[in-house]
């Protein structure tokens, strides 16, 4: 190497470091901290931010912003009133004589209250055909439409009778999972196929399919007359434009101190996102607001499954379905011989 790349190289590095260098030369530099050096935070907080300055440089300006979305401070403090509770990334560009810097700092928004406690009142029992293993669950009509998977199928039911009107058996290669209707169309999942399917709910027959996006898994499914719900087994409900079925927008469901995943069967009613979580040894459903994801409520089914005929394949509580004109919400699990119809109620 001669004389004059060595000179090219060794200029090229002074002119980099005057400039901050890159991300790790940042660290080097400037950290941002919380008071208190939280790394979990409330929804609607305020709290205080500072710098620490590292090389003790001359600061003459700071831009924050979080997840792209610029933020003011005031008196060194943020309010934290997203619209959205999750995982978040708070960025910090600093300006400082010779340079600037980009540091970044991941946190977590919880949802600002404690979760509502529910519990349910028994108004009627149903039969239910023991060998389904209830994916998903949801009236149209006043007639029960029902998703199973393992031996995957769509179902037309009458809930009064658990007899099966109608039935489309699914390929032995696919599990299916969650089912909604909105518009005359039965919109169902599958588990890992990465597919879902379209019915026309009118003649009961599948008219077409689709992909999906971003989202692991196919788990539970649910609309609020615009648009599609659908969890995939993690933290994590996803949007979709039913006209293009594709993953516009999603939320991540927290408590006030805790993420919430394995989230399967959904139901909207009236505003809110009703969830069976998949929990074998617990028997609950939570209340989530579409938009932030927060839960707001933690409904206590336990004592339900005790009331189905015991055999060594009944499996867990799946399978929540709100018939509008009774008011009430009709619960089953994965091969429970029984449906039960119940009052939601707060403790």
């Amino acid at each position: 190497m001669n004389i004059l790349k060595l000179l090219t190289l060794g200029t090229l590095a002074i002119i980099l470091n005057a400039c901050g260098g890159g991300n790790t030369a940042a660290s080097d530099l400037f950290v941002i901290k919380f008071d208190g050096n939280k790394k979990q935070l409330q929804q609607n907080q305020s709290t205080g931010i500072s710098i620490t300055n590292k090389k003790e440089k001359t600061i003459t300006k700071v831009t924050y912003s979080i997840n792209g979305k610029e933020v003011i401070l005031t008196d060194n403090k943020i309010n934290l009133n997203l619209p959205k509770v999750g995982a978040k990334t708070l960025k910090a560009v600093i300006e400082y004589e010779g340079g600037s810097a980009e540091i970044n700092k991941k946190f977590i928004l919880f949802a600002k209250n404690r979760p509502a406690l529910y519990t349910y009142t028994i108004i009627n029992e149903y039969p239910h055909d023991i060998k389904a293993f209830t994916q998903g669950l949801e009236f149209h009509n006043d007639t029960l439409y029902e998703g199973t998977g393992k031996i995957s199928s769509l179902r037309q039911v009458d809930y009064k009778t658990g007899e099966i009107i109608k039935n489309i058996d699914l390929d032995k290669s696919i599990f299916g999972e969650g089912i909604t209707i909105l518009k005359d169309k039965l919109y169902q999942l599958t588990w890992q196929n990465k597919i879902g399917f379209i019915y026309d709910i009118n003649k009961f027959e599948k008219i077409d399919r689709f992909a999906y996006g971003k989202s692991k898994e196919g788990w539970g499914l649910c609309n609020d007359g615009k648009v599609l719900y659908k969890s995939d087994g993690t933290e994590k409900i996803w949007t979709l434009n039913p006209d293009t079925l594709i993953e516009e927008d999603y939320i991540e469901i927290y408590t006030h101190n805790s993420k919430l995943i394995k989230i399967n069967e959904l139901e909207y009613v009236d505003g809110k996102i009703y969830a069976n979580t998949w929990q074998p040894k617990k028997e609950v459903a939570v209340i989530i607001n579409p938009s932030s994801g927060a839960v707001e409520g933690v409904i206590n089914f336990a004592g339900l499954k005790s009331k189905v005929t015991q055999h060594k394949e009944v499996d867990v509580l799946n399978g929540i379905a709100y018939h509008p004109t009774r008011k009430t919400f009709f619960i089953t699990g994965k091969y429970w011989d029984k449906m039960f119809e119940v009052k939601i109620e707060k403790k």
